[in-house]
């Protein structure tokens, strides 16, 4: 993979670029991807944003989220951009397979792809051109550096500002996590200079649910969280009753894996769901715990050290076994003071 910077010369050069985000995006793949795009407007290029999948309602006051094609409803014309790109740039994702149906045309299109990512151990093998930083905060403030590096810091308007604030808040938990550091506090003060009204973000990112997501947040700690305390642990373990039962949607189970993380004690917390599709887990640590290797060896994932997903082909039942041998597995690292 080459340096990205080999491209800047080129910038000015009218291309054609889509922009790919991995499926069921956050709000860190979705802002990444309109501020990138935003950016790369003011240089009169002609621009698509594909998502693999849908995406939560809290994100689409993004702006330019309303123009982002959904490949998985729009498979033709979303194809018909893929072949038609000069450029493609995968953004928030380190592999392919992170694309779901996406990734076989991704790898024959003829298009240079372009990687800007910051999850651990990216298959570089795949991507032309870009940058892998996993000591990032998110793939937003690698965008704001990147713009930064293009010496075009004068295009980052309000828009650009919105989106990259939305990404790189969202990732560090509101600047709670160590990787806010002081460059990203440094980043937010020039987006504040364009005129962001970051209170007006948080709203539209946290106050913007229904009734049910509450009620069905309460259900869930009451009845589906199991503490082991013994392994300084927590699991929460959903069943697609649940998410029938209260009318959960894309978006509506964000965050719910943090929840456990405020218990004194807890080092990992697993949110295991069951989707009906498939089983998808996500992973919380503090401290000197990492989830990134815990979810490549057990659960066919990864991700940051703090942070990570995977999955699992079994029922609810067998994942959630699977995930208490884990644990018990990983018994002397949960256990260091």
């Amino acid at each position: 993979m080459k340096n990205i910077e080999e491209l800047f010369p080129f910038l000015d050069q009218a291309k054609t670029i889509t922009i790919v985000m991995h499926l069921k995006p956050d709000a860190d793949a979705m802002g990444s991807s309109l501020g990138l795009c935003h950016f790369l407007n003011q240089f009169g290029h002609r621009l698509h944003v594909i998502s693999p999948t849908n995406w939560a309602d809290w994100l689409k006051w993004m702006p330019g989220a309303a123009a982002v094609t959904d490949y998985e409803l729009n498979t033709e014309r979303a194809n018909k951009y893929l072949d038609e790109a000069d450029w493609i740039f995968c953004l928030d994702f380190n592999t392919l397979a992170r694309t779901r149906h996406m990734a076989g045309k991704l790898r024959s299109v003829k298009a240079s792809k372009i990687l800007i990512d910051h999850h651990q151990e990216p298959s570089l093998q795949d991507f032309a051109f870009g940058i892998s930083d996993p000591n990032k905060s998110s793939t937003s403030e690698m965008v704001y550096d990147l713009i930064v590096r293009t010496g075009h810091c004068e295009k980052i308007d309000v828009a650009t500002a919105q989106c990259l604030y939305a990404g790189v808040m969202t990732d560090t938990g509101s600047f709670r996590f160590s990787s806010a550091t002081a460059d990203v506090h440094r980043m937010v003060a020039v987006l504040k200079d364009t005129g962001l009204r970051h209170s007006k973000i948080h709203e539209e990112l946290f106050d913007n649910f229904l009734e049910n997501r509450l009620r069905f947040i309460g259900h869930v700690l009451q009845n589906r969280m199991d503490i082991y305390y013994e392994y300084n642990t927590a699991l929460i373990s959903v069943p697609w009753k649940d998410l029938v039962k209260y009318e959960i949607k894309t978006g509506d189970t964000e965050g719910l894996v943090n929840y456990p993380l405020t218990i004194k004690g807890i080092k990992l917390v697993a949110l295991i769901i069951d989707r009906d599709e498939e089983i998808k887990c996500s992973f919380r640590s503090k401290d000197d715990f990492d989830v990134n290797s815990f979810a490549r060896r057990y659960f066919e994932g990864g991700g940051h050290f703090n942070a990570a997903g995977g999955r699992s082909s079994g029922t609810l039942e067998q994942t959630v076994h699977q995930f208490i041998r884990a644990m018990k597995e990983s018994m002397f690292e949960l256990q260091k003071p």
